[in-house]
């Protein structure tokens, strides 16, 4: 079998990669757990030099690795150069605050001295989509690695030449042989490699039909998993809101990355005192947006990552206009070369429509009209999907009020929606569970363990 990686703006064959057989895989497995021995005693310091050394050579080699990552799934150069730096941010946050989120933790008890400590586990499995097929990884593995885990990487099978590269990039750092390592393989494959001995934990970035699948191989292994599954993140506007700035990053956080994000802005619920003027400063912000190579600067929306993907979305929207949502803008199959998709508006969406119930992974906006506050929160709730939300009026207290009741794992008042290494991400209810990012997120996969002395 072969990983085919495919230019998705040409629809062009750019590399073919064979993938792993099981006696590789094993082996690899094997050679991780070895290497894991010896870093696990690694000093603080040592891992975070090591960190220091991968965060240099991401910016060193920041225009070729943008690169790759447009050529293999389309993501526009200007946000792939973004995404570079935000990996090279995330291995210094670690390197330079993982001593003090791992230090030892006197605790008060019946001992003469007693204190938590904060060990690694061992190999962690890694499961990764290809949307953001740098920071997905570096968001999981500076952490992993900074707590003193070694890591297996099984990356989406469409971009092969990323998943290579990033192995690649701590061989270059310096670190240790065989404590990251890239595991070309299938979907198939996983469930094996969960249930290798040597494997301890799992984290997962994808769909939730993957996570679930996950989830319950990992369970019946007793293995400890984090996922970060889909959403359908709500953009409540209010008529507080300064709606020109709403409508503008509102465009921003629904296209990003050509609208291939879990939590990109999805379903706009807007007060119907502000709907019709929102709506028109929406269309124009969205009309404006430019469409083409992901090689040129001036590209903000580039294609969708793969063929299927695009007849998927396209199919999800023709269904809900079919259902009574309007078309406002786009809509239509871009021609010629690629797997391209407009910037599209469907106004009056509601329920029983897929713009209403699904997670819509392009650039698609769906608007929903409500009365107030009341029915604002209850359309945001009105979903499986809990991972981010954000609400628009310039009164923030009130913008606050409204915010917090959105179940989601994190919101924002007059924010995008968007990850930081300082602050916990992940969701609640089908976007799965666990935290990535901050002290958080590198306490997941460690042995919290309790240690008294008499």
């Amino acid at each position: 079998m072969s990983m085919v990686s495919i230019n998705p703006a040409t629809g062009e064959q750019s590399g073919v990669f064979e993938e792993y057989d099981a006696a590789g895989v094993a082996e690899i497995i094997e050679r991780v757990h070895q290497a894991w021995l010896g870093w696990k005693e690694a000093s603080f310091e040592q891992r975070g030099e090591r960190l220091m050394a991968v965060a240099q050579r991401l910016r060193t080699r920041s225009e070729e690795l943008a690169r790759i990552m447009a050529l293999e799934m389309g993501k526009p150069i200007t946000e792939a150069r973004g995404e570079i730096e935000k990996c090279a941010w995330v291995c210094e946050y670690y390197a330079q605050q993982g001593p003090v989120m791992l230090a030892q933790q006197p605790m008060d008890s019946d001992a003469s001295r007693s204190y938590v400590a904060y060990r690694p586990l061992g190999v962690v499995l890694a499961v990764m989509p290809w949307n953001f097929p740098f920071w997905q990884v570096f968001r999981f593995a500076a952490p992993a690695l900074m707590a003193g885990n070694a890591a297996l990487l099984k990356h989406s099978s469409n971009v092969p030449r990323c998943a290579m590269v990033i192995e690649e990039l701590f061989v270059e750092a310096g670190f240790p042989s065989d404590v990251f390592r890239t595991l070309l393989i299938g979907s198939g494959g996983v469930d094996s490699v969960i249930e290798h001995p040597r494997v301890c934990a799992v984290t997962l970035t994808g769909s939730e039909p993957a996570g679930r699948k996950v989830a319950a191989k990992a369970g019946q292994m007793l293995k400890k998993t984090v996922l970060e599954l889909g959403g359908s993140d709500p953009f409540i506007v209010t008529p507080g809101a300064d709606l020109k700035q709403a409508a503008e990053v509102g465009a921003r956080a629904r296209c990003l990355n050509s609208g291939q994000s879990c939590i990109a802005a999805k379903r706009f619920i807007v007060f119907e005192q502000v709907y019709d003027r929102f709506l028109e400063l929406f269309k124009k912000t969205m009309t404006q947006l430019v469409v083409g190579d992901p090689l040129d600067d001036a590209t903000q929306i580039g294609p969708q990552a793969r063929g299927d993907l695009r007849e998927e979305l396209h199919q999800q929207v023709q269904t809900s206009v079919n259902a009574g949502a309007r078309l406002v803008l786009g809509g239509q199959v871009v021609e010629g070369k690629g797997f391209f998709y407009p910037p599209t508006i469907l106004a009056d969406v509601g329920p029983g429509m897929p713009a209403y119930d699904e997670e819509l992974f392009g650039p698609v906006a769906s608007v929903i009209r409500v009365a107030d506050a009341e029915q604002a929160a209850a359309v945001a709730n009105d979903t499986p999907f809990g991972l981010g939300g954000s609400v628009w009026d310039r009164d923030a207290k009130r913008g606050e009020a409204l915010a917090v009741r959105i179940a989601a794992g994190a919101v924002f008042v007059n924010g995008m929606v968007k990850s930081d290494p300082r602050l916990p991400f992940g969701g609640v209810k089908a976007s799965g569970y666990g935290r990535e990012l901050s002290h958080y997120g590198i306490l997941e996969f460690v042995n919290i363990q309790t240690v008294w002395i008499a």
